[in-house]
């Protein structure tokens, strides 16, 4: 069984050929034969869910990032709701969150009754801004949600020197991030949790799935009883000391990941660190031809992280280009080049408008930078000529609706 890159041939996904006229995505998971027979052997076992698999997905994770404690959940959303209950958040409770994220990093605070309150980015990583999470404290802050958006961690040894000083919780939320360093420490080991998701347009895939990671024993209890209803003991455990019985000690949920599940996770893992290592390769081919466009650039990455790109995200510089980025997004569709935009501003959402009163002007770096963003394509099975087609695209889209303005080499 060949394994992760050995079968990268750049014309294949998932061991089958590319869709119709090789629509490039933005991101694109990777199922191979391996990974399969995986979750077959699963399938066929005693145990699907709750079973011994989840334990060991947990282990492997742990081992891979550096953490002591590891919690496995149903989805990335469910880690961060299993995170704001650990730490007790609840109403009259204030958690400062980046606007710059998917809506899972606020609703998640709103989930537990508390209030989600909206810190600007760095213009130019358009991560979250330590200095903005001060001037945002106040006695009802408990806890400070950190986005690795894109795959660059966060500035945490800033965000940390906030948090201890006001005495509030540092929570990672990395789901883009999962094999990403600072200053050479490993996300999983920089926050007092950091929460990763297994969806399939991330760096590895469960289908559905999330972790939580953390060096608290007590906390990592918390979450394990919050995924399975509140209840003290699973159905393996009791299997395994002959018991029926359980108590319900709180209000959880059911955020269990199945078995197979894990198994998937597991296989998947394995190839994790080549997976990266082509993600940052073709990030690196993006950054030497875009170097030679004018009104294209890159987010700036710092010099002391090591990227994760789970996204290469763009800014159009729209006054020069004199184009819309609405209107390149919908020409570079149209070529087949999967352009996304991630994301619109939590705040300027219909509901937190309306239930929180927030809107337009609030966290104005973060509102300029997403009318100029886009997402480029993105996943280990593209190959070099996947990203001069990309390029090439953006520049003829670009030029045709700005009047051959743009110079590329």
């Amino acid at each position: 069984m060949k394994d992760g890159l050995q079968q990268f041939d750049g014309t294949k996904v998932n061991d089958g050929k590319l869709q119709g006229d090789r629509f490039l995505p933005y991101a694109r998971h990777w199922v191979d034969a391996q990974d399969i027979e995986a979750v077959l052997e699963v399938l066929s076992s005693e145990w699907l869910t709750t079973g011994p698999m989840v334990g060991r997905f947990e282990e492997a994770v742990a081992d891979f990032v550096g953490a002591r404690e590891a919690v496995a959940v149903s989805s990335g959303t469910a880690a961060l709701h299993a995170a704001m209950y650990a730490l007790g958040i609840g109403p009259g409770d204030e958690v400062i969150v980046p606007p710059m994220t998917f809506a899972a990093t606020a609703n998640c605070v709103v989930f537990q009754g508390g209030t989600p309150v909206f810190a600007d980015v760095n213009p130019e990583t358009l991560l979250l801004d330590p200095e903005q999470v001060r001037a945002k404290i106040t006695p009802r802050t408990k806890a400070v949600i950190a986005v690795d958006y894109a795959g660059q961690p966060c500035d945490y040894d800033a965000l940390r020197q906030v948090c201890d000083k006001y005495g509030l919780a540092l929570v990672a939320d990395a789901c883009h991030a999962l094999g990403a360093t600072y200053k050479g420490r490993k996300v999983g080991t920089l926050a007092d949790l950091t929460v990763f998701s297994f969806h399939p347009a991330k760096h590895i895939t469960t289908g559905e799935g999330g972790m939580i990671v953390t060096s608290d024993a007590a906390m990592a209890r918390r979450m394990r009883i919050f995924r399975n209803h509140g209840i003290t003991a699973d159905h393996h455990q009791r299997a395994t000391r002959g018991t029926w019985y359980y108590e319900v000690v709180d209000l959880g949920y059911n955020y269990r990941i199945t078995d197979f599940q894990c198994a998937l996770g597991i296989s998947q893992l394995r190839k994790l660190p080549a997976w990266l290592a082509r993600r940052r390769e073709l990030a690196r081919q993006y950054d030497e031809a875009l170097a030679a466009i004018q009104g294209v650039s890159p987010l700036k990455v710092r010099p002391e992280v090591s990227h994760a790109y789970h996204l290469y995200v763009v800014r159009l510089d729209r006054e020069y280009l004199r184009v819309e980025r609405a209107g390149v997004f919908r020409a570079l569709r149209e070529r087949g080049i999967g352009v996304n935009v991630h994301y619109i501003p939590v705040h300027l959402h219909p509901f937190y408008r309306e239930k929180f009163g927030t809107g337009p002007g609030l966290c104005p770096v973060a509102e300029a930078a997403y009318e100029e963003i886009l997402s480029l394509p993105l996943f280990p099975q593209m190959i070099e000529d996947d990203v001069n087609t990309v390029v090439r695209c953006l520049v003829e889209v670009i030029n045709k609706r700005a009047g051959e303005k743009v110079e590329c080499e």
